[in-house]
C-alpha cells in the first residue's frame, strides 16, 4: 500500500510522519495549530513498510538538526535521499533533480483545498468511536478491517477506510504496524548488518519468509508463508491493532475483596472434592496474580501461567467454570482456545447454559461470528492470531495436542493475546515434557488432578505381545491371545476402541475382524472419513460394537462402557502422551470404571513403559491424597 511521508514544521523544530490519508493529517494539525505550522509532503509516495522505516531514520537525523531555521527543502531532501539509499528504497534513483519532491502546504492552502471535492474529508465521530470499540484487542490486516466494518454496518468508514484509520491513529486510539518487521543483526566475523525479518502476526522468522517482487515497494518484498491461510502478511502490509483496555473496576478491585471467600465461585458447579480442590488452587493463583499485578508498576507486569495437570476423564471443563465466573464478575475478558473446531462447537452449548444470559462468541474457520466481540469467547487456536492483548484469562485446552503442540506459531499467538498482568491457564492430561519438568522443579505453578470424578483408579494398560498388523494381515488371522481378549470385551458388553497408527491399515483390519467376528458390527473411521461424526454417534449408541480408528479419536470422545486396544503400540507415531490419551478412553464412567486397556505390539518400547509409569504414578498420587474410594466404598 502506498503511503505518504511528510515533515511537520514549526518555528522551533520539525518532525517526520507518515499517513494513509493526508487529508486526516491536514485537518488534525491545522485544526489544532492553524497559523504556526507548515507541512512539506514528500513526493512520490512509498510503500507502508518503507515509509515506516524511512520516518524512523529521518527522525533520528532530526535530532542532529533541531532548529527549523536551518532546514531548507534542499537540506531535507539530502537527508531523505541519503536514508532512502541506505534502506534500499528506490526513491532516490528515480529522480535527477531535488526540486519538486517536497510540496509545501500551510493552513490557508489547506483551507482552499478542503473546499474542493477531492479535498473534502468528513469523519463521523460516532462511527470512529464504534470502530475503535469493536477493534479492542484485535490485530487485523487492511482486508480484514474492511470485513469487520462491513459486518458492523459502518457505512461511512467503509467508504473512506484509510481516512478513518488515520484519524484514529492520529488521536492515539489505533496502532499501525507492519505485517512483517525488519531489524538488522550484526554478523561475525565480518560485522556486517544482516537484515532479519519477523512476522508480527504469527512470530515467524526468516525460514518462513518468501521474497517476491512487489508493486508497492518497487523491490523484493517478503511475505509470511506460515500464516498465509489467515491472509497475506507482507513487509508493506498494514496491521491495525487496538490493545484491549486494561482498566480495573475500582469497586471490584483485589483490595476490595481481600477477605472474600473463594468458595462461592466453586459451590454452584457441583464439583467433586477432587475437582473442587484443583479449582480452588487455580482461583487462589488468579487472585494472587491480581494482587501482584495491581501492586507492581505496570512495566513489571507480564502474563503468568498456571497448569492444571489432570488425568483423562477428570472433568477439566467443569473445573474451569469457577475461574471463568471469577473473571467475568470483574468485567474481564476470557477466551478458551482449543486445537479443534469440533471441540469449539461442543463447548458452546455447555458454556451458554452455564453462563446464561451472557452471549458466547465462537470463532473458527468459516464462523459467522468471526467479527463479533464478547467477554466470553471460544476459539480454535489459529483464530488467536487476529487478537493482541485482548483477554485477561486465556485458557489453552489440550496443550499437548496437534496442532498446538510443537507449533511455535500457535504458542506465539497464545502469548500475544493475553493482557499484561493476565493469566494463561494450561490444561492437559499429558503435558509436554518441558512443562512437566518446569512443574516438578517449581518453576511452573500447577495442580495435579490425579483421580477422575468417580474416584476409581485409572485402568492400567496391559502389554500384550502380538505380531505386527502387517503380519496378521498376511496370515489373514489374529493371534489367539488377542482373539481371547476381544471375546472377553464382547462378552462383558463393552464397546471396543481399536487404534491403529496409519489410515491405510484401517480397512484391511476391519475386513479381517468382520470375518473373525461375523455377528458383530465393525466399522472403521479416520480424519478422511466424511461419515466420521455419524459413526461415532452410532458407536456411542452401541449400533457399532468395534470401531477401528486412528489417533483422531484419542481425545474428546467419551463412551460409557468401553475397552481399548492399541495395535502396533510400538509404532513411532505413538509417543507416551498419545498412548495415555488413547488409554484414557476406558473407565470414564462410574458404571464401568475398570475398563480394559491393551498395548498390542511386537516389541516393548520406552514409550509404552513411560505411559504405564505415568498412569500408575497418577493412581499412586490419588491413593496417597485419599482421592480414591476405599475397598469398602467400591464394594456393592
Amino acid at each position: 500500500m502506498k503511503t505518504v511521508i511528510y515533515a511537520l514544521i514549526n518555528d522551533k523544530a520539525y518532525s517526520w510522519h507518515l499517513t494513509l490519508d493526508v487529508r486526516a493529517d491536514m485537518a488534525y494539525w491545522f485544526g489544532e495549530h492553524p497559523n504556526s505550522l507548515k507541512i512539506w509532503v514528500l513526493e512520490p509516495a512509498v510503500s507502508f513498510g518503507q515509509a515506516l522505516a524511512l520516518t524512523v531514520k529521518l527522525n533520528e537525523m532530526q535530532k542532529k538538526t533541531k532548529q527549523a531555521k536551518s532546514c531548507s527543502p534542499d537540506v531535507l531532501l539530502r537527508e531523505i535521499q541519503q536514508q532512502a539509499e541506505r534502506l534500499d528504497i528506490p526513491l532516490a534513483r528515480r529522480v535527477d533533480s531535488h526540486q519538486g519532491l517536497l510540496l509545501e502546504c500551510d493552513a490557508l492552502q489547506w483551507e482552499g483545498y478542503r473546499q474542493t471535492a477531492e479535498g473534502s474529508a468528513t469523519v463521523r465521530q460516532d462511527e470512529l468511536a464504534k470502530l475503535i470499540s469493536i477493534l479492542q484487542g484485535r490485530s487485523l490486516l487492511i482486508e480484514e478491517m474492511n470485513q469487520l466494518m462491513e459486518h458492523h454496518g459502518l457505512l461511512g468508514a467503509m467508504k473512506e477506510p484509510l481516512l478513518y484509520m488515520q484519524m484514529g491513529y492520529l488521536h492515539g486510539k489505533l496502532q499501525l504496524s507492519q505485517g512483517i518487521s525488519l531489524h538488522y543483526k550484526r554478523t561475525f566475523p565480518s560485522l556486517n548488518h544482516k537484515p532479519v525479518y519477523e512476522c508480527r502476526r504469527c512470530g515467524a522468522d526468516a525460514m518462513h519468509m518468501v521474497m517476491t517482487d512487489c508493486l508497492f515497494c518497487g523491490t523484493s518484498c517478503p511475505y509470511c508463508e506460515q500464516c498465509l491461510t489467515m491472509g497475506r502478511s507482507r513487509f508493506c502490509s498494514i496491521l491495525v491493532s487496538v490493545p484491549a483496555n486494561q482498566h480495573m473496576d475500582q469497586e471490584k478491585s483485589p483490595k476490595a475483596e481481600k477477605e472474600h471467600d473463594l468458595q462461592r465461585y466453586i459451590e454452584p458447579w457441583g464439583l467433586s472434592n477432587v475437582q473442587a480442590e484443583a479449582s480452588y488452587l487455580a482461583l487462589t493463583f488468579l487472585k494472587g496474580n491480581e494482587w501482584e499485578s495491581g501492586s507492581k508498576p505496570k512495566y513489571h507486569n507480564k502474563p503468568q501461567q498456571f497448569l492444571i495437570w489432570a488425568v483423562t476423564g477428570a472433568g477439566k471443563t467443569e473445573m474451569i467454570f469457577p475461574m471463568i465466573q471469577y473473571m467475568l464478575n470483574r468485567g474481564k475478558c476470557v477466551v478458551i482456545a482449543t486445537p479443534r473446531r469440533d471441540v469449539v462447537l461442543e463447548l458452546r452449548p455447555r458454556l451458554e447454559k452455564a453462563f446464561a444470559p451472557l452471549p458466547v462468541v465462537t470463532l473458527y474457520g468459516g464462523s459467522e461470528q468471526r467479527w463479533d466481540t464478547g467477554t466470553l469467547t471460544i476459539a480454535t487456536t489459529h483464530q488467536l492470531l487476529r487478537f493482541e492483548r485482548a483477554f485477561d484469562l486465556v485458557i489453552i485446552d489440550e496443550i499437548d495436542a496437534f496442532p498446538y503442540h510443537n507449533s511455535p506459531m500457535l504458542e506465539y499467538a497464545a502469548r500475544k493475546v493475553c493482557t499484561t498482568g493476565g493469566v494463561t491457564l494450561l490444561l492437559s492430561a499429558t503435558p509436554p515434557r518441558q512443562l512437566q519438568r518446569a512443574a516438578e522443579r517449581g518453576r511452573l505453578p500447577h495442580v495435579k488432578v490425579a483421580a477422575r470424578y468417580h474416584r476409581h483408579p485409572l485402568p492400567v494398560p496391559v502389554l500384550l505381545p502380538t505380531p505386527s498388523l502387517s503380519q496378521q494381515q498376511k496370515r489373514a488371522a489374529i493371534p489367539r491371545s488377542l482373539h481371547d481378549k476381544l471375546n472377553i470385551s464382547l462378552n462383558r458388553g463393552a464397546q471396543i476402541f481399536i487404534f491403529v497408527p496409519k489410515i491405510q491399515l484401517i480397512e484391511p483390519f476391519v475386513l479381517l475382524l468382520r470375518r473373525i467376528f461375523p455377528g458383530i458390527v465393525i466399522q472403521g473411521t479416520s480424519s478422511k472419513d466424511e461419515l466420521r461424526a455419524q459413526k461415532v454417534t452410532d458407536f456411542r449408541n452401541t449400533s457399532i460394537r468395534m470401531l477401528v480408528t486412528t489417533t483422531i479419536l484419542e481425545r474428546g470422545v467419551t463412551i460409557a462402557k468401553s475397552d481399548v486396544y492399541i495395535m502396533d503400540a510400538d509404532a513411532q507415531l505413538f509417543d507416551s502422551a498419545s498412548l495415555v490419551q488413547m488409554a484414557g478412553r476406558a473407565g470414564r464412567s462410574a458404571d464401568d470404571p475398570a475398563g480394559l486397556v491393551f498395548f498390542a505390539a511386537k516389541e516393548r518400547t520406552r514409550e509404552q513403559v513411560e505411559a504405564v509409569r505415568q498412569i500408575k504414578a497418577m493412581n499412586a498420587l490419588a491413593r496417597k491424597k485419599g482421592y480414591l474410594r476405599s475397598k469398602k466404598e467400591q464394594s456393592p
